[in-house]
């Protein structure tokens, strides 16, 4: 499992606008987004939407699904690292609802 993942906005900045030389301002332009829509996706501040997948598949020659995924695996991963403060009640079938007790977690 990867440790401490980047955000999909670094990525972007390090392995699509970067090498192509591309500023904040130039490729927001050619994605057909604001300036601050692509600044805060590439400071961690928003994550990729479906229609900002949609875009970036279209700039980059990829897929849609390549950069929800990212995005998802880059989600689940934060999510992980507070697994011990959700406190959840295991479910399962077949158990009645008054026999259960409480999960003290």
């Amino acid at each position: 499992m990867m440790h401490n993942p980047p955000t999909p906005g670094e990525f972007i900045r390090e392995v699509c606008l970067e090498p192509l030389g591309l500023t904040v301002t130039q490729a927001a332009k050619d994605l057909g987004v604001s300036r601050k829509a692509l600044s805060e996706l590439l400071n961690g501040k928003a994550g990729i939407s479906p229609e900002m997948a949609l875009r970036l598949a279209k700039a980059f020659d990829t897929t849609p699904e390549s950069w929800l995924t990212q995005q998802m695996h880059y989600d689940l991963w934060q999510v992980k690292q507070k697994i011990k403060d959700l406190h959840v009640r295991k479910l399962w079938a077949g158990t009645k609802a008054a026999s259960r007790k409480e999960d003290p977690r």
